[in-house]
């Protein structure tokens, strides 16, 4: 149903119970020393430093491309930079240039400086490259200016970051993770503003979603999956707002969450009260949007689902789990699920579709590779 092509510190509190009617003060707040929350205050610093840094060298790149000259349809323009700071480069190249697999490009920059540009993944505004000097120094592809056609014309001008390793670090990925929380955290405050109860648990998965949808299948077969997970939190990170703003499926689902039109026409009209955007596509590319959109569909999902017997006896047993349920409902048809349960019993992930068992391999891969704090 929704595949993809595109794309402080707080006291420990530790509740002993009561020592034969009585508990010393100290007892049941664990004190961390002050040299500890001095190192984690530092290791905080340099994280937003990093990220600042990283973030302020993407901000500079994308007004230098605003000022520049217009691409055609046929071409993109690419800002770098030095990874020490400087001044942003601007390269242009052909689309088919830039969508080449392997491909190897030399051009001068708009500095005068001879580049090398080595298309790693072509993925339109997602392509990640390197940049090296003639001395083979690296530089950082900070954006791509990418003109978005329909039928000929221009449709509107893409700016993206993607998430190759001249810009990836520990500490933006982390930052990535921080950013879908957030974002989640919100989207459930505000149902909950206009009276709709979404459980921890289906945040939590939702949670998992976020990083599962953007996953390569293909990828995930051949190269290490946490590497594969960090990179979507990067993006999440780099792109903040606009990130799988540009990502549609051969079936039409689009943006963060991987939504289908029809699901999203049905989630809008069973709650009208919630304000969900009208048009499909703008609801999609809003982040707060997508993501109450995603919460609705996901809750009536379950509400649904433990109304049947067969799947409250298969979660009693251990025959299934809410977040097996929850995430193959959400690649597939979740109405399906109970039918599957009933006929094949202790097999039934058997029966599921081809793509949503390794839908299912990559999510408890998420949930093995990633930390995430539980709402639950």
């Amino acid at each position: 149903m929704m595949r993809k092509t595109l794309y402080s510190l707080l006291p420990l509190v530790v509740f002993l119970g009561p020592i034969s009617g009585w508990m010393p003060s100290f007892l049941g707040t664990a004190v961390i020393p002050a040299y500890e929350r001095e190192e984690a205050s530092a290791a905080r610093r340099r994280a937003d430093s990093a990220i600042q840094g990283v973030l302020g060298r993407i901000s500079e790149a994308r007004a230098a491309l605003k000022t520049a000259p217009a691409d055609s349809l046929d071409s993109v323009t690419l800002a770098v930079g030095d990874v020490k700071g400087g001044a942003v480069h601007l390269l242009k190249l052909s689309k088919e240039e830039f969508m080449r697999q392997d491909g190897e490009v030399s051009a001068v920059s708009s500095l005068g400086t001879p580049l090398t540009v080595r298309v790693v993944r072509p993925n339109y505004v997602n392509t990640a490259v390197r940049v090296t000097d003639a001395a083979g120094q690296e530089l950082e592809p900070l954006v791509v200016r990418y003109p978005v056609e329909k039928e000929g014309r221009l449709k509107e001008v893409a700016y993206y970051t993607s998430a190759h390793p001249a810009v990836g670090s520990p500490e933006v990925s982390d930052a990535g993770g921080e950013y879908v929380r957030e974002s989640l955290n919100e989207a459930a405050a505000l149902l909950a503003s206009k009276g709709i109860k979404i459980s921890p648990e289906i945040v939590d998965v939702a949670e998992r979603l976020c990083h599962v949808e953007h996953t390569d299948h293909k990828r995930f077969k051949t190269e290490d999956s946490v590497a594969l997970f960090n990179e979507v939190r990067a993006l999440y990170a780099l792109n903040s707002g606009d990130t799988y703003r540009y990502s549609v499926s051969t079936a039409g689902a689009g943006g963060m969450v991987q939504m289908i039109p029809p699901t999203y026409k049905a989630i809008r009209e069973r709650n009208p009260s919630v304000g969900l955007k009208a048009d499909f596509v703008e609801g999609m590319r809003d982040h707060s949007n997508a993501l109450q959109a995603m919460l609705l569909y996901m809750q009536d999902t379950w509400d649904t689902l433990v109304e049947n017997e067969e799947v409250v006896e298969a979660l009693r047993t251990g025959l299934a789990t809410q977040p097996e349920l929850l995430a193959a409902g959400y690649n597939s048809n979740p109405y399906k699920l109970p039918k599957y349960i009933g006929r094949g019993g202790a097999g039934w992930r058997s029966l599921i579709p081809e793509e949503t068992k390794m839908y299912l391999r990559i999510y408890s891969a998420v949930e093995r590779s990633l930390d995430f704090d539980d709402r639950s």
